[in-house]
């Protein structure tokens, strides 16, 4: 089935999270018991919820989203493309852009976003965010009442799981047994709070999530069966 979707008619993105507050010390006293509890599952016996602060971004609750990568085909007289932008600035600014994407040039029903367990952490995340933010939530993140195969979402991890759920496998991974070639890494995704807060360098952070966005395009092309994206098709924008 998965031949029979047009790629230009996929959206794929990545984002990149990190802690709402540089440092769990910023948080009120209300925040701090929150974030215990929310946290306490995950806790062992040598830590608190001040030492897992660093993975606050993981959760809406008490991270935000520094940047949001897009990437999509585009066919020119048979030359295919596939360019690639990122959304980044004030959280509120870049959902809002990233809103204004989706409800103007993906907004038609055969659309669909496609993201690595994106249906467990990015799409959920950034539909949050928006409720958050008090932003109205774009008709691909508003999934109420909406049955399974209504939902206009592809995820890579489950076209890769082939209906093995209990099994979980990095984009990494599965590029690497695919064959195909990634860039080495200038952060990963542990480093970019520290990239974020300390080095405020927010391009570095843009380049490791436009890899990603990347390697779920070239992912969904290898489970087709088709030619992978040779450097001169993409087009950064």
């Amino acid at each position: 089935m998965l031949k029979l979707i047009d790629t230009q008619k996929i959206l794929f993105l990545d984002i990149e999270t990190v802690p709402e507050k540089e440092n769990f010390d910023q948080l009120s006293e209300v925040e701090k018991e929150l974030f215990a509890a929310k946290t306490s599952y995950q806790l062992t016996e040598d830590q608190t919820p001040a030492t897992i602060y660093e993975r606050a971004g993981i959760w809406a609750e008490f991270g935000k989203i520094v940047c949001i990568s897009v990437g999509f085909f585009n066919l020119i007289s048979s030359q295919r493309e596939f360019r690639v932008k990122t959304f980044f600035g004030t959280e509120k600014d870049l959902l809002i852009a990233f809103k204004n994407l989706l409800e103007t040039h993906f907004n038609l029903a055969a659309h669909l976003l496609c993201a690595h367990n994106g249906k467990e952490f990015d799409f959920p995340y950034i539909a949050r965010r928006m409720i958050i933010h008090g932003i109205n939530l774009p008709s691909k993140l508003n999934l109420f009442n909406k049955k399974p195969w209504e939902v206009p979402h592809l995820d890579t991890l489950h076209l890769w799981r082939f209906g093995d759920y209990k099994n979980y496998t990095s984009l990494s991974l599965i590029a690497h047994v695919l064959g195909i070639p990634i860039p080495k890494d200038d952060i990963d995704g542990s480093q970019v709070a520290f990239v974020y807060y300390k080095e405020k360098n927010i391009n570095r952070i843009v380049t490791y999530c436009e890899k990603d966005v990347i390697t779920v395009a070239q992912v969904v092309l290898r489970l087709r069966n088709e030619k992978l994206l040779a450097d001169n098709e993409i087009i950064h924008l």
